[in-house]
C-alpha cells in the first residue's frame, strides 16, 4: 500500500481508508490484510448515525441487524477457530450470528446498545469489502462488439496476422479472441451468489434512464479505427485490442461508460481500477493460449505462466504503430 495513496473502501457511500495489518486468523490459516478498526469504545459515538442502508431494530433483548454477506465470505468474519469473530463480539459487545459455511443467508448481529450494533456492522462491513476485493472477478460489463461486419473485420485482421507474422515470437492462432465473444469491456464485477448476480441485472436497468439522455434516444454509431497494445513494449504483448470510437467524433460513448462504472462503484458491487475507463476490445490476449503443456493440464494457461508475443509486424501491418497506456 502506498502511504500518500492508501488503498479505500466504500460502504454506503462513506469512504474509509484500509490500514495494512498482518493478520493470520482466517480460518484457512492464510495470512492477508485486514482492517479490524479502532477500539469500540473509540468508535460508538461516530457510528452511532451509521448504518444508513441497515435497519437496526429494536427487540426485546435489545437491538438487532441483518446484513446480507455471501457464503464464500463467512470465513473471514469467522477466522481461524473463530477468533475473529470472538474478537469482534468482545470489543463490541455484541453477538455475531453467521450461517453454516455453505448456507446462503444474513449475518445478524444483535447487542444491548444500538451504537454497538452499529459498530460491529460497521467492522463486518469493512472486513467484507476488504476480502471481496480479492475475489476472483465472476462477470463483466460489456457492449458486444460482434456485429457480422465487425466479425469479418476482425476475422481478415487475424488471416493476415497469421499469413505474414506467425514466425514472430509467441504469435500463433489461439491468441486470437472467439469472433462470436468480441466485446467492449467497461468493468468486471465479482458477484458471490444469486442474490448479487439479480442486485446487479436491477442496477443496469437503472442506467437505461440516463443512456437515453447522453444518447437522446437514438442509436450511437461506432467505429473501430485501430489496434493498441497495453503495456510499454510492443516486442512484448499480452493484450492486443481495438480501438472503438463514435463516428461523429463525439465523446458520448466514454460518457457512458464512466457513468454506469460510477453507478456500480457506488452500488458497491464494482471496485474502480481506473481514475478513467479504457475503451478496448480485446482482439489477441495471451491468456487465450493453448499449447501442449497447457492442453495437458486441462486448459489455458494461468497469469503466472502467459507467454508475450511480439506484436511489432502486427502494428506494421494495420497501420498502427502508437501506443496508448
Amino acid at each position: 500500500m502506498e502511504i500518500l495513496r492508501p488503498s479505500l473502501i466504500n460502504i454506503s457511500g462513506r469512504v474509509y481508508r484500509r490500514n495494512t495489518i498482518k493478520e493470520d486468523q482466517y480460518e484457512e490459516g492464510e495470512e492477508d490484510d485486514s482492517y479490524m478498526g479502532p477500539p469500540a469504545s473509540e468508535q460508538f459515538e461516530e457510528e452511532e448515525e451509521f448504518c444508513d442502508s441497515h435497519s437496526i431494530e429494536q427487540t426485546d433483548k435489545g437491538f438487532s441487524c441483518a446484513i446480507d454477506v455471501p457464503s464464500v465470505l463467512y470465513k473471514y468474519i469467522i477466522g481461524r477457530k473463530g477468533e475473529t469473530r470472538r474478537r469482534l463480539e468482545a470489543d463490541t459487545k455484541t453477538d455475531i450470528h453467521i450461517p453454516k459455511q455453505g448456507v446462503e443467508g444474513q449475518i445478524v448481529i444483535t447487542g444491548s446498545q444500538k451504537a454497538a450494533v452499529s459498530s460491529a456492522v460497521t467492522r463486518v462491513e469493512l472486513l467484507v469489502q476488504s476480502f471481496r476485493q480479492k475475489q476472483p472477478f465472476t462477470h463483466f460489463l460489456s457492449f458486444a462488439l460482434n456485429h457480422p461486419q465487425v466479425q469479418d473485420g476482425f476475422l481478415r485482421f487475424k488471416e493476415e496476422v497469421l499469413e505474414q507474422c506467425s514466425q514472430d515470437h509467441g504469435v500463433d492462432g489461439s491468441l486470437f479472441q472467439n469472433p462470436a465473444k468480441l466485446h467492449l469491456t467497461v468493468g468486471t464485477l465479482a458477484l458471490l451468489n444469486d442474490l448479487e448476480v439479480t442486485q446487479a441485472c436491477k442496477q443496469l436497468q437503472h442506467c437505461q434512464d440516463f443512456i437515453k439522455t447522453i444518447t437522446e434516444g437514438k442509436p450511437l454509431p461506432l467505429e473501430v479505427t485501430g489496434i493498441e497494445y497495453m503495456n510499454d513494449d510492443p516486442a512484448m504483448v499480452d493484450v492486443l485490442y481495438a480501438k472503438v470510437q463514435v463516428k461523429d467524433g463525439s465523446d458520448k460513448l466514454q460518457t457512458i461508460v464512466e457513468r454506469l462504472v460510477d453507478h456500480f462503484v457506488s452500488s458497491g458491487l464494482m471496485v474502480r481500477e481506473w481514475d478513467r475507463v479504457k475503451l478496448h476490445g480485446t482482439v489477441m490476449n495471451t491468456l487465450f493460449r493453448k499449447d501442449a503443456s497447457a492442453e495437458a493440464g486441462g486448459g489455458r494457461q494461468n497469469m503466472k505462466e502467459r507467454e508475450a508475443f511480439d506484436a511489432r509486424n502486427i502494428l506494421k501491418v494495420r497501420g498502427q504503430t502508437t501506443q496508448n497506456k
